[in-house]
């Protein structure tokens, strides 16, 4: 395990081969160390992390979780998750060996996340994000087993209850939005069914005001302080958005409001916390209930069911399933079970 002194810098480094756990040889260098024991010491600590057995401590298990899926998910899921974990799932289970979890600890950890107050959505995000991790280590380090599917699961997938506004309330909230950016965002958001990353990534190339279409085809992130496009969501995400004569309208007047936009410009040019901010603002002083800006989303998929829109209609204009769409929508379609015995009934009748 070799280690370098760096005399540029008087620091030492070190650089070694390891192989990770999907059998690939790779190379690593770490360098800012002040003695030649600490950059020792670093490196002892990485190669037994990325050995990985059953008895490494659930905070090394982490570690590895999280340099997998930063090869495969998009950083805003990254970040979402390591939220999570980093408030409610490692100060509970950190240093404790994983084949030392015990149903009876999960039980323990589900109760104090349950005292806390959390909503049932977020707690069953939170064990679902536990079970993960350790089937993780599960199907790569040689746990024996999850202990998460013994101990069962705690919250809710849905909320007993869905957030939107209905049309009457987004035209009294508008109604006190000041800024035109912030107005122009929040219809498009309302009429469209965009999600906030697919309306912030929208350049002035993918508005097409004589088709009357939006076009989705990348999402907006901040990491790390930086604005970051990526490609949207899912597959589905990609698509075109035909759009109202009097959204295009406002649209228009909008952009053409801004000076010197070019075509691969963002017409957004602003962070989602911005946006959320304007919505938190908006709703305080038009006294209308407090909503996230995910629930516009719901709120347009609400509207088109009320105007008698089918869940195939529905899912290709917001970018999802047919199957998502009744999932998480289909307790706002009218029950029309009755309508069926009076058609049967009426066709019998004749």
């Amino acid at each position: 395990m070799p280690q370098y002194k760096d005399d540029d810098r008087g620091t030492w480094y070190c650089k070694f081969g390891y192989q990770d756990w999907t059998g690939q040889r790779r190379q690593k260098l770490k360098r800012g160390f002040s003695t030649k024991r600490e950059a020792a010491a670093w490196e002892r600590e990485f190669l037994e992390k990325q050995q990985g057995t059953p008895d490494m401590t659930f905070s090394s298990l982490y570690n590895l979780y999280l340099e997998d899926i930063k090869q495969r998910l998009k950083a805003g899921t990254v970040r979402g998750r390591k939220y999570r974990c980093d408030r409610n799932i490692i100060p509970y289970f950190g240093e404790k060996p994983i084949n030392q979890i015990l149903p009876a600890d999960i039980r323990k950890w589900q109760n104090e996340m349950i005292q806390a107050g959390f909503k049932k959505t977020y707690l069953r995000a939170l064990n679902e994000q536990l079970s993960i991790i350790l089937n993780f280590a599960v199907k790569y380090y040689k746990l024996p087993s999850n202990p998460c599917r013994t101990a069962g699961t705690i919250g809710k997938a849905r909320a007993d209850r869905m957030e939107f506004w209905t049309l009457e309330e987004f035209q009294k909230f508008i109604q006190y939005v000041k800024k035109p950016e912030f107005q122009a965002a929040f219809t498009t958001l309302y009429y469209t069914g965009l999600r906030s990353g697919e309306l912030l990534a929208l350049t002035r190339n993918d508005i097409d005001f004589e088709a009357k279409t939006l076009t989705v085809s990348k999402t907006y992130d901040r990491v790390g302080g930086k604005d970051v496009i990526t490609s949207p969501k899912t597959e589905n995400s990609n698509r075109c958005v035909t759009i109202s004569p009097f959204l295009v309208d406002s649209l228009s007047d909008y952009t053409s409001r801004i000076y010197g936009i070019q075509p691969g410009d963002r017409v957004f040019p602003f962070t989602r916390d911005r946006l959320a901010r304007a919505l938190r603002n908006a709703c305080k002083e038009s006294g209308i209930r407090k909503i996230r800006l995910h629930d516009i989303r719901h709120s347009h998929v609400s509207l088109l069911i009320d105007l008698g829109f089918t869940p195939m209609l529905i899912a290709e204009r917001i970018g999802d399933t047919v199957d998502m769409v009744n999932n998480i929508y289909g307790h706002l379609y009218p029950n029309r079970h009755r309508d069926v015995a009076d058609r049967l009934q009426q066709i019998v009748s004749k």
